[in-house]
């Protein structure tokens, strides 16, 4: 058997860290590839893995190593309650780029203009990942697949496509961004090939964004509260498109 301290330094430089045992099972159950998993406790694992993810449990007890919780401890940036951490292969930029192309979609990607919080990505990319989204996609500096974006993500990268893109590389299809100044949402139908644009959670849409829209939306508020949260207004929006024609 193949020393696991030996794999995980392997292939630390590239791989994407899967930081508990939520993240784990998620990546399992929609297909990543996992070349090491370490626990400082793998009965309680396994234990987690019969109560919440019975459909992956073979596949996590094939994949879990039991190391010292110093060890453990050693690969991550702070220990998770789970003692659970594993590495995954990144999916390629050029089959990301293939999902986002395919049509016709069936569900919106999700785009991310230059976001600044790390645990807001990750909570989008999750929340896409429930809605079925088609992907997300972030513009500007932040790597979506950051771990602090992946942690708040709960492993469910894997289960939508996403990748930084340029805003002359996104996905064809009519833009619908949330601005205040746009229409009511509520009055809108979104199609299934709708690319739904979100500003950054301090100076909203980038210029090049917002002349690209084809439709600028709002979301209902009550005067004088200022904006909601960025993972709330997405899942606003992605519950409304979820919904079907205005009501």
């Amino acid at each position: 058997m193949t020393d696991p301290v030996t794999v995980w330094h392997r292939h630390a430089g590239s791989a994407v860290l899967l930081d508990g045992f939520h993240a784990l099972k998620h990546a399992v159950r929609f297909g990543a590839e996992v070349p090491v998993a370490v626990t400082a406790d793998r009965a309680a694992a396994l234990a987690l893995a019969d109560e919440l993810a019975p459909d992956v449990r073979d596949a996590l007890a094939a994949l879990l190593t039991e190391v010292p919780h110093g060890t453990y401890a050693s690969f991550v940036p702070r220990p998770h309650p789970t003692a659970v951490a594993a590495l995954a292969v990144r999916p390629s930029r050029e089959s990301i780029m293939t999902r986002l192309a395919h049509t016709p979609r069936t569900a919106p990607v999700v785009v991310l203009d230059n976001p600044r919080n790390l645990g807001n990505a990750g909570a989008v990319i999750r929340l896409a990942a429930g809605f079925g989204a088609t992907g997300v996609v972030t513009t500007g500096t932040v790597d979506p697949w950051h771990p602090t974006v992946v942690r708040g993500g709960a492993g469910l990268h894997f289960a939508t496509a996403v990748e930084r893109l340029t805003a002359d590389e996104l996905p064809s299809g009519p833009m619908f961004a949330l601005d205040p100044e746009g229409d009511d949402l509520r009055g809108v139908e979104l199609p299934d090939d709708a690319v739904l644009a979100f500003g950054s959670e301090r100076t909203g849409l980038s210029p090049e964004l917002r002349a690209r829209a084809d439709h600028l939306l709002s979301l209902p508020m009550r005067p004088q509260v200022s904006s909601y949260n960025l993972a709330t207004s997405v899942a606003m929006t992605l519950y409304h498109w979820s919904l079907g024609a205005p009501r």
